[in-house]
């Protein structure tokens, strides 16, 4: 799980074009540019980092960091 939030925090850091560590509890709440236009641009950078599409259900159900790490996880696994 460390390297999927290794990667995540490069992912951020690229997006939102400064240094940011996030952990499982991270919501867009804590980060002052994650808007929805922000929200698109990252699933779709996350998407391309791991090579895997989310399904519309889990973008909607991602209430956090953790659950996105989560979700991650579980796919790499199969």
């Amino acid at each position: 799980m460390n390297e999927i939030y290794e990667r995540l925090n490069k992912v951020f850091a690229d997006v939102f074009d400064e240094d940011i560590t996030v952990t499982a509890e991270t919501t867009a709440e804590d980060i002052e540019d994650w808007d929805s236009l922000t929200h698109i641009t990252l699933i779709s950078a996350i998407e391309d980092e791991f090579r895997m599409k989310f399904s519309m259900k889990e973008v909607v159900g991602m209430n956090n960091v953790g659950e996105l790490a989560d979700i991650v996880a579980s796919r790499r696994k199969r």
